[in-house]
């Protein structure tokens, strides 16, 4: 552990191979995509159970949270279960490249939602960002509306993801000012199951009618993805700058893209590709001048 506290691009490299191959492990499964999602969370709270409750701290913080703490994560939850149900129905519709790229401007609708929620401020170079960023959402969707199938709904489903997405940041950006980063996820995760789980029954499915598969994609979602993704970018922030981990992630479209050509042959075209580079230009952009700010 010394050697990756000395070296943690190394943990950085881990945490893109794992963020990336999420769109890949949803490809390959064979279920409905609010069964794959709810997998992906009863995997995560499994995995995370033995850690919260068998440390003293964190049971004593997890059974002390008051009403509106809980509150606040439980729909903080509900937003993250439909932005992995939408995200991961998109990619039934639309390439990786196309998906990923467009869920990419989730720091975009945080930036709006704490505008117009929290009464931030956007700058003039900050609404430059932003228009950036959505002229290359709607590059994309010019691209794939001509692609024929149902791309463009793909494309549309992606969008909503960034913007479910984002709800959910904004919710945790006021419930993490009160409790520690490994709870607020715990009971994130526990809401966020719990709406995947009764979504799968409203909808007429079963977690078990698809076989094994859809279980084994939820595993792999929540080992690489949850655990060797987004946990260890957390791990990161106490070694690196929040500007410079927030920008790693944005190479998740770049390298899901290059997984997505060489096992599934999805090539993007050339407005794909340089709606994709549009995006992550303005999102690069907007980081800088939060990084300046």
């Amino acid at each position: 552990m010394k050697y990756l506290e000395k070296n943690p691009m190394i943990m950085i490299v881990i945490g893109i191979m794992g963020i990336s191959l999420s769109a890949i492990f949803v490809k390959y499964s064979q279920a409905p995509s609010v069964v794959t999602a709810a997998w992906r969370l009863l995997w995560t709270v499994l995995l995370m159970s033995p850690v919260v409750w068998g440390g003293r701290e964190q049971r004593r913080e997890l059974l002390g949270t008051d009403r509106k703490t809980g509150l606040l994560c439980a729909v903080s939850g509900i937003f993250l279960a439909l932005h992995f149900w939408t995200w991961f129905e998109s990619l039934k519709h639309t390439t990786v490249a196309s998906s990923t790229a467009i869920v990419c401007t989730e720091v975009i609708w945080v930036a709006l939602g704490y505008r117009i929620f929290l009464k931030g401020k956007i700058t003039a170079k900050a609404a430059a960002a932003i228009a950036v960023t959505l002229a290359g959402s709607m590059l994309i969707a010019y691209s794939d509306s001509g692609e024929g199938g149902n791309h463009l709904y793909g494309d549309m489903l992606a969008l909503a993801a960034a913007m479910v997405v984002a709800c959910y940041t904004l919710i945790g950006r006021v419930a993490r000012t009160s409790m520690s980063t490994t709870c607020y996820t715990y009971i994130v995760y526990v809401f966020s199951a719990l709406t995947l789980v009764i979504l799968t029954g409203v909808q007429g499915y079963s977690l078990t009618a698809s076989g094994s598969g859809a279980a084994a994609v939820g595993f792999l979602l929540s080992v690489f993805s949850t655990i060797l993704g987004h946990s260890i970018f957390s791990w990161c922030l106490k070694f690196l700058s929040p500007t410079f981990v927030s920008a790693s992630k944005l190479c998740e479209p770049v390298v899901a893209a290059a997984f997505a050509a060489v096992l599934f042959g999805e090539i993007p075209g050339p407005l794909q590709v340089a709606g994709g580079a549009i995006i992550i230009g303005g999102v690069l952009f907007y980081s800088s001048i939060e990084k300046g700010t």
